[in-house]
């Protein structure tokens, strides 16, 4: 039992992380636009979304106003968060994950 409050902890920390990383991904990367600097990729701000920054992302996409008219972005996350619904619906329908 404290193995597993261990392991969900580390993971709670883990996603946290993650949404810290992939927000100021984006807030940096509208750093650059405004600057005209070289930017970061989709791909990689895209990543980070996909390893489980969706909350994070879209919280800076929506603070910076950065990425929200880009149609070819917006299609490719929500496919991301499209996969990731299905992914919890699975673990929690085949009682993988149970609250």
């Amino acid at each position: 039992m404290y193995l597993i409050f261990i392991a969900m902890t580390l993971l709670l920390y883990l996603f946290f992380l993650v949404n810290l990383i992939a927000f100021i991904t984006i807030g940096y990367d509208k750093r650059l636009a405004i600057r005209n600097k070289r930017r970061i990729s989709e791909k990689a701000l895209l990543t980070w979304v996909a390893l489980g920054g969706t909350i994070g992302s879209s919280l800076a996409m929506s603070i910076f106003r950065h990425k929200t008219q880009k149609r070819s972005y917006l299609l490719k996350l929500a496919g991301i968060v499209m996969i990731q619904i299905l992914i919890v619906y699975f673990l929690f329908k085949n009682n993988i994950i149970k609250l």
